[in-house]
């Protein structure tokens, strides 16, 4: 199957033929734009249409299982989809352009973050109306977070450019402080795609990111957390 979002975020509808269907209603397409629940990113909604009868089936959740991304669908009374259909995909715009603009503005803030403290990335759960970081630090400053967060939110304000390209395991291990994460690149994955936001942050992800940094808005620190021993969360919305 090849993910579309990978290489293209910003794309909305598509067209594809359903490769096979298990129990009525989890669809595996031959391609798909929409993003499965994976990395702290919510799965995208939206709507697969077939060609042949315009039947419209509701995408209620996107997963990945065994290698292949799962769209679990509704389906209209006494109709279900088959292996073999035509079909036009859409994806809930709104919903994933906010989740974008989350995601970006994670990298930057966990990038500044990582930057004035050299604490590792150990989670994080992107949200429509707030996200959160989590990240491992011994010597933790409450006060000090409320200056990254306004630091990000200046930074994004000032539109820079999102690109996204792919790289190979052994380019991508030779590469200092490429993962942010504590537990480092994925095993197994043999080509890294790497998201860099041009001066601010560069780091191997697989979720979907905006074009620059001024779709993101104002950044507000909501809250700190202690979590216990050297584990740490820091809450955010966009305004």
């Amino acid at each position: 199957m090849q993910a579309l979002y990978m290489k293209d975020s910003y794309i909305k509808e598509f067209n594809t033929t359903v490769k096979n269907v298990k129990d009525g209603k989890f669809v595996v397409l031959e391609e798909t734009a929409f993003y499965p629940n994976a990395g702290g990113q919510p799965y995208d909604t939206g709507t697969v249409t077939r060609s042949s009868d315009g039947t419209v089936f509701k995408v209620v959740f996107v997963g990945k299982f065994g290698g292949e991304i799962s769209h679990e669908v509704e389906s209209p009374e006494g109709k279900t989809l088959e292996a073999g259909d035509t079909v036009k995909g859409a994806i809930d715009w709104e919903r994933r352009h906010t989740h974008m603009r989350y995601h970006t503005a994670s990298h930057i803030i966990s990038g500044i973050i990582n930057q004035k403290t050299g604490a590792m990335i150990t989670g994080n759960q992107l949200g429509e109306e707030k996200s959160r970081i989590d990240f491992s630090l011994d010597d933790y400053d409450p006060s000090l977070m409320d200056g990254f967060v306004k630091e990000a939110s200046k930074r994004a304000a000032e539109g820079a450019e999102v690109e996204v390209s792919f790289i190979s395991r052994e380019d991508a291990e030779k590469e200092e402080g490429l993962s942010r994460l504590a537990k480092g690149l994925p095993p197994g994955i043999k080509e890294i795609r790497i998201v860099d936001i041009k001066g601010i942050d560069r780091q191997a992800d697989g979720g979907t990111h905006i074009k620059n940094t001024s779709e993101i808005g104002d950044l507000e620190l909501i809250k700190c957390e202690n979590k216990g021993k050297n584990n740490r969360r820091l809450y955010f919305r966009i305004k």
